[in-house]
């Protein structure tokens, strides 16, 4: 087996924003038309009309890959505020209305909502994909399945929704509750190997619970038409610096991982229902929370796992050169994360739009 590249690509989806109202408008097929010109392929709607998604070039290094989603975010930027609208990176609008949003009108998205009724309707969050490059599909597999353990440590690093329809949650990341209610997300299931994966995969089709893998959203994923293992369960992140952090820490994950299966060695397994109750402890708290620690049996804060995965992911980190990238955590455990500030503009202020403008103005920071 050779060494893999794991290269970097990343998906944001953003809010477009009217000025005068903080509402999210329905603006997104001006945005295309313009947006295509500078961007190309790289920039595509969402299932809402509210919604713009762009999705980086394949980055061999961090440093590259931060270029690239400076360059993405900042042409979207561009084109929002030449139209006199605006642009903000965070997983729930702190008070728009799903009732109140249009549809995308492709057959890929009305189909979407036939199938999924009054729960596709709801979905207005906001996401960021981390993919890494993993050409072998069993190596793309076995790391799934072992990075499963760090998904809850990511999300709680990521959260960037805490309010709801006009409501403060006392969630951090309530874009989590509610791409929940779709079929196929969380964790995923266990698999010993790629042909296991794809007899699953082959099942769903043949008993019309899916078209195609696509429709399959777990938290972290094979992609099914490249060859990356895809990281879903974060939040977006609304500064650059946080993005580019979570993805570096991603990417340090899969190689420390990929190191001790070279030394013929394999980070432990966990029951699945442990690992959702992680999940819910970081989409509750953050990292104000307390995680269980698996093999000790006992609770403790999220910031000390987080430095002892640090710790553990050091000599990759060292290898790949991304120090400076991953060494960002400590600022985010410090300062807080997306949502945390958000709630602090609030309960300063007692006014979303406030909330509203200070996350428009993080988005732009570092472009």
């Amino acid at each position: 087996m050779s060494q893999p590249h794991f290269t970097i690509g990343i998906e944001e989806e953003y809010q477009i924003i009217d000025p005068d109202s903080r509402e999210l408008t329905s603006y997104v097929q001006e945005f295309l038309d313009q947006g295509r010109v500078v961007l190309k392929d790289q920039i595509k709607p969402e299932f809402l009309q509210s919604q713009i998604e762009v999705g980086s070039t394949i980055c061999h290094t961090m440093q590259e890959a931060r270029v690239e989603l400076v360059r993405l975010r900042k042409a979207v930027v561009d084109v929002a505020e030449a139209n006199g609208y605006r642009v903000a990176a965070a997983s729930t609008h702190p008070f728009s209305r799903w009732s109140e949003q249009e549809i995308t009108p492709n057959e890929r998205y009305l189909k979407h909502r036939k199938e999924l009724a009054h729960i596709a309707r709801r979905l207005l969050v906001f996401g960021m994909h981390v993919h890494v490059g993993i050409d072998d599909p069993d190596l793309r597999i076995d790391l799934m399945d072992q990075a499963k353990y760090f998904l809850p440590h990511l999300l709680a690093l990521s959260t960037s929704s805490p309010f709801w329809h006009g409501v403060d949650t006392g969630l951090k990341s309530y874009r989590s509750i509610v791409f929940g209610n779709m079929p196929r997300t969380g964790p995923p299931p266990d698999f010993t190997s790629w042909g296991e994966y794809q007899r699953f995969v082959k099942l769903l089709i043949d008993t019309n619970c899916i078209v195609d893998a696509t429709r399959i959203w777990w938290d972290i994923r094979p992609h099914p038409t490249f060859p990356t293992l895809e990281f879903r369960v974060t939040d977006i992140c609304t500064r650059v610096d946080e993005a580019i952090c979570i993805a570096a820490l991603i990417q340090a994950i899969i190689a420390k991982l990929y190191q001790l299966r070279r030394r013929n060695q394999s980070w432990r397994r966990y029951r699945h229902h442990l690992i959702e109750e992680n999940k819910w402890r970081a989409v509750r708290h953050g990292i104000q929370g307390n995680l269980l620690d698996f093999g000790a049996g006992v609770e403790v804060p999220l910031r000390d796992l987080v430095e002892e995965l640090l710790e553990m992911v050091a000599d990759v980190v060292s290898e790949l050169g991304i120090e400076n990238e991953v060494g960002y955590v400590e600022t985010i455990l410090d300062r807080g994360t997306s949502a945390d500030r958000q709630l602090a503009v609030w309960n300063e202020t007692q006014d979303l739009k406030a909330v509203v403008d200070h996350v428009v103005a993080e988005t732009k920071e570092g472009l």
